[in-house]
């Protein structure tokens, strides 16, 4: 049997290697590595695949929640609701602008934002949300949209993990990350649509702040050498672009891929006491992104590491979620103050999904699994 991964990102590349090789040799040939063609045309097959007016590309995942809060324009003391079950970028940014992360609890199901916690957290200091759509699938974004409504606040859209993912709502079927003010994406090579190093983008249909935008990622500038604001330097290479615009054709097909190893990891999963298979949100589908479990009973580190003892990897996202860590924790956010994230941190397991598993892998992923619950 092929060796498991959590991602296998060779076999996906040998799939497509005469076009990613033929693009990357294009790019090297014209020597346009900054703000070449590439980047340009791919904004625009992403703008036309996402049905959003302006893609801006950006550095990472990182920056573009960065650049997102400069371009918004908010300032130090500002509050912004958020999840602390995410990865410490969503967070990592509001701290180094001086913003202030107000962490609202997550539904247990999808575990996306809970809109009634969110509601509770809005202070006349709050400036905006930021739902995290976390594993693949969209957050209530008609519910987030609608406190943001209500209290004049902006909605930036945390979409790196759920890129292609639908949104059924109010306003019809919308991919993630195109219904609030800004939402923003990660290339992160393991993402559903990820590049061959570090790249992100930013969406926004408002012409105006897609001008800011810009503007932040180019130093601040519009004009060489003038500089209207402070800025960063972020921006998407022209050989990353190259890699995505052969990706993005895939993508739909990707999703489907990880749609069926799902279906059958909950099919082998189905009765098992003490094991949730991931929830299915009822306002969009999933692109799984991830694939996560919940353990009950304290039993998550064991089924771990029988897994690992059979070479089957499998990972904690998020062991420690953001409102406990040394750098974010304090009085207002202690042990207790978010019950469901921190049930979730000890019960997640997430398992091997990638485009490339298939079934004796799969096979050999679940036997393990029941055995375990079995023995």
């Amino acid at each position: 049997m092929k060796p498991i991964q959590m991602v296998d990102l060779l076999g996906q590349y040998e799939k497509i290697k005469p076009e990613v090789d033929a693009a990357l040799l294009n790019v090297i040939g014209t020597t346009a590595f900054i703000n070449g063609p590439e980047v340009k045309s791919f904004e625009k097959e992403l703008a036309a695949y996402l049905g959003v007016k302006h893609v801006i590309g950006c550095g990472n995942g990182t920056d573009a929640l960065q650049v997102s809060m400069m371009a918004l324009g908010l300032q130090p003391g500002d509050e912004v609701i958020t999840a602390s079950f995410t990865f410490v970028a969503t967070v990592e940014v509001l701290a180094l602008l001086g913003l202030v992360p107000v962490f609202a609890d997550v539904l247990p199901g999808t575990f996306n934002l809970d809109p009634a916690d969110v509601a509770r957290k809005v202070t006349p200091k709050t400036k905006a949300i930021v739902p995290v759509h976390l594993f693949g699938q969209s957050a209530d974004m008609d519910a987030m949209l609608a406190i943001a409504r209500e209290y004049n606040l902006f909605v930036v859209e945390d979409a790196c993990q759920s890129i292609g993912a639908d949104h059924s709502g109010a306003n019809g079927k919308r991919k993630s990350g195109t219904l609030g003010d800004i939402g923003v994406t990660s290339f992160f090579p393991s993402k559903n649509l990820g590049c061959y190093g570090d790249g992100g983008a930013l969406f926004t249909n408002d012409d105006e702040l897609a001008h800011k935008i810009r503007r932040v990622c180019n130093h601040g500038s519009d004009q060489r050498y003038y500089h209207e604001v402070i800025g960063v330097n972020s921006r998407l290479d022209s050989l990353q672009a190259a890699i995505l615009r052969v990706k993005l054709p895939h993508l739909d097909g990707y999703a489907k891929a990880r749609n069926q190893a799902a279906a059958a990891y909950d099919a082998a999963f189905a009765g098992i006491p003490g094991l949730s298979v991931p929830a299915r949100s009822a306002h969009g589908n999933h692109v799984f992104h991830q694939y996560t479990l919940r353990v009950a009973g304290g039993k998550r580190d064991a089924l771990k590491k029988h897994l690992e003892d059979r070479q089957i990897p499998a990972m904690v996202y998020y062991p420690v979620p953001c409102h406990l860590q040394n750098a974010y924790k304090g009085d207002r956010h202690s042990q207790g103050s978010l019950p469901v994230t921190e049930q979730l941190a000890l019960e997640v397991l997430s398992l091997p999904m990638s485009t490339e598993l298939n079934n004796e892998q799969i096979g050999h992923i679940t036997g393990a699994v029941k055995a375990f619950f079995n023995h």
